[in-house]
């Protein structure tokens, strides 16, 4: 059986004009990997998705999967195919001829090309729903067949743009866990671009953070959580307080640390301020279940939080507008590089 293929970008850029989209940037993506590229609105995540699917012309550098340069390949011949976020269903076909669609436009004939959309709908679970049209439909029905359609062509990569963002809560979890599972079966590798960090995190086994178009951190996903490589980062993925060095009293050449929210310890009171605490008043409580986050100001810093188990702040609680004293292990502090 032949090795399915690792996908690599090599100086990737992309401009518009004055504005730079993608700034040169350099990452390899396993083979059979579940890649998620993270990051604000503005990033970068999609242009580069769309450069790799071909409906973006590049600016500079390389799309590489396997041994092929696809870079000025067409579309249709890179053996990338992409799920849209708006599913983009032909509204007067049924589940079954949309499917089908692209085998329709390669000439394949009617019976041959509705029997492998047939298997496809099959292996989305949609295959009771084949003569409907997308109207009738939910919205986790449409994002099966979408699935359905972009795998008909047998993609060695499926590129996939915010395909959970119009989905419920509940349902986007549910998908979540059916993406994953598929790509999984299949062993192809799927590139997903989001902006939720929940989902990336839940979903990759590589997580790409972008921001103003160049590639902050390439790493899997507890890496990414436990060691960020830069401010952003940290801020971004959540669940860290960012503080000065300084601050914290930490050594070393890093101007700036990490240390997670839910390694921080809050009680009541004002305790001698060392090496591993700090005087504040707290802002906010919010009561998550099993946690209980506590937003704390402290005076030059911006707002930190701990994340703090139900029983531990039952058993000493703080309100708003208390003073407070976070506290936290040396070994828990990440020292950040940019």
């Amino acid at each position: 059986m032949a090795r399915k293929p690792d996908i690599e970008l090599v100086a990737l850029s992309k401009r518009f004009g004055d504005t730079v989209a993608v700034d040169s940037i350099n990452l390899k993506i396993p083979a059979g990997s579940y890649c998620c590229l993270l990051g604000p609105s503005g990033c970068g995540k999609t242009t580069t998705l769309r450069m790799i699917a071909g409906h973006e012309e590049v600016s500079e550098g390389d799309v590489v999967l396997g041994s092929r340069n696809i870079t000025h390949v067409p579309t249709a011949e890179r053996g990338t195919a992409m799920m849209f976020q708006s599913y983009a269903l032909f509204p007067h076909l049924d589940c079954t001829d949309n499917v089908a669609f692209s085998l329709k436009m390669r000439g394949i004939d009617r019976e041959a090309r509705r029997a492998r959309a047939l298997e496809l709908l099959k292996r989305v679970q949609m295959e009771p729903f084949a003569k409907r049209l997308p109207a009738q439909l939910s919205g986790g029905q449409q994002q099966r067949v979408a699935l359905a359609r972009a795998l008909i062509t047998d993609p060695q990569v499926l590129l996939l743009d915010e395909p959970l963002s119009a989905l419920d809560p509940f349902l986007r979890v549910k998908m979540r866990e059916e993406l994953k599972a598929l790509q999984t079966r299949l062993g192809i590798s799927f590139i997903h671009v989001t902006h939720s960090q929940d989902e990336a995190m839940a979903l990759a086994d590589l997580v790409v953070v972008m921001d103003h178009g160049k590639i902050e951190q390439s790493a899997p996903p507890r890496e990414v959580f436990n060691k960020p490589a830069s401010a952003f980062v940290a801020k971004f993925i959540g669940g860290h307080n960012v503080l000065p060095a300084a601050v914290a009293r930490a050594k070393g050449e890093a101007a700036f640390v990490a240390i997670r929210a839910d390694r921080m310890t809050v009680q009541p009171g004002v305790a001698p301020t060392d090496a591993s605490s700090l005087a504040g008043v707290a802002r906010s409580v919010e009561y998550l279940g099993s946690t209980v986050q506590v937003g704390i100001d402290v005076v030059g810093l911006e707002t930190l939080s701990a994340i703090v188990p139900e029983a531990r702040f039952d058993a000493a609680p703080v309100v708003p507008g208390q003073a407070v004293t976070l506290s936290w292990m040396p070994g828990d502090v990440h020292a950040l590089g940019r």
